[in-house]
């Protein structure tokens, strides 16, 4: 009786409300920068004859791979590259908010995530229990979402030299990849709604199926999250292995078994520390400290260290590209030409430009000081 009432008295209000508030928010955002696209394309269909509409720099933060890119020739060179600068922007607020607070992106802001949630949450509904795999079947699909950034990583930490990343950059593809990933969705093909299908009717049955199994972006996350200071972490002693901590995981990590969550699933979501009923036993802490985190200061601090991130790309205007109105209608009407250069072909073919550039480049140098 007297453990009963601790945990009545001692029992912390959830946070879950709020991180729902901030899912909601960047997701309305993230549609605001979907219609002001929409209306950008529109000028560029009507060959300019409509009144201008700005293309919004927020549809960066939907080309991680040039985003991704970009951030890297940023590190190498320190040369932030004018043609999706947002995109690199977005890209290293979402690393820092994961190296910060875990793999708190997909559970706080990330639209993907906040989708996959509620269909998951539908799922559990008409199904009244979470579908659990066999660990062998788990962990085997988990494998494929690192198959997908190990082959992104060799293509461009290994593939490609600085020089051709640049050039990717610069080329025409690159430029207006955005437009072309509008259209893939406006204009989808059948193969592809089918694909779409599928992972909506997976995501019913197997929550949060994309990102857990899937997802490039998140196996990216869930590596940076192991550098966190911040685990989720159970105090054995005041434990009374009521197992709500595990039940209550969108991951399925069995939080009850250990002392402390190291895993690249665990999005600091705080659904397993909402559900305890003991004050002090399951908490987010310092590992260096070992002080306890406050939930209000991840929902604060996820927030401001993503706005202060994009902020400083405001406010240093590196976030509207420099690609002119009568540029992007020359762009629009060229851009069924531009080829994609994927693939070891084309990535020598990049390194082999770049080279020959350089020497064209010496020459003319070499001319001039003659």
């Amino acid at each position: 009786m007297k453990t009963k009432k601790k945990i009545i008295r001692n029992r912390e209000s959830s946070i879950q409300k709020y991180r729902f508030y901030i899912q909601t928010a960047f997701l309305l955002l993230c549609i605001w920068i979907g219609v002001d696209f929409y209306f950008f394309v529109h000028y560029l269909q009507s060959n300019g004859s409509v009144e201008y509409f700005n293309r919004p720099p927020g549809v960066d933060g939907f080309l991680p791979i040039s985003s991704m890119m970009s951030f890297y020739l940023f590190l190498k060179t320190g040369i932030i590259h004018p043609a999706h600068p947002a995109g690199m922007f977005i890209f290293a607020a979402i690393v820092l908010v994961s190296l910060v607070f875990g793999k708190a992106f997909c559970s706080w802001l990330c639209p993907i995530g906040f989708i996959s949630e509620m269909i998951g949450d539908f799922g559990e509904k008409i199904m009244r229990r979470k579908l659990i795999l066999p660990k062998w079947l788990d962990y085997t699909l988990r494998s494929l979402k690192y198959l997908l950034l190990g082959f992104l990583f060799y293509a461009v930490f290994v593939m490609m030299s600085i020089a051709a990343v640049k050039m990717f950059l610069n080329s025409p593809y690159n430029q207006v990849a955005d437009i072309k990933m509008y259209f893939f969705f406006v204009d989808i093909s059948k193969t592809a709604l089918i694909i779409l299908a599928v992972l909506f009717v997976l995501s019913i049955f197997i929550r949060n199926f994309w990102c857990r199994f899937l997802c490039p972006y998140g196996a990216l996350l869930g590596l940076v999250s192991f550098l966190s200071p911040h685990k989720i972490k159970r105090n054995p002693v005041s434990c009374i292995d009521c197992g709500l901590c595990a039940k209550a995981c969108p991951s399925a990590i069995k939080v009850d078994k250990v002392i402390t969550v190291v895993s690249d699933e665990c999005s600091t979501c705080m659904n397993c520390v909402d559900a305890c009923p003991v004050a002090d036993t399951l908490d987010l802490k310092s590992i260096y400290t070992k002080k306890k985190i406050s939930k209000k200061i991840v929902a604060i601090g996820v927030v401001v260290i993503f706005m202060l991130i994009t902020g400083i790309g405001i406010f240093t205007g590196h976030w509207q590209n420099d690609i002119t109105a009568q540029q992007y209608l020359i762009h629009y009407k060229l851009m069924d030409t531009y080829g994609h250069p994927t693939g070891t072909t084309a990535i020598n073919k990049l390194d082999q430009e770049s080279k020959k550039k350089k020497n064209m480049d010496k020459q003319t140098n070499t001319k001039a000081q003659k």
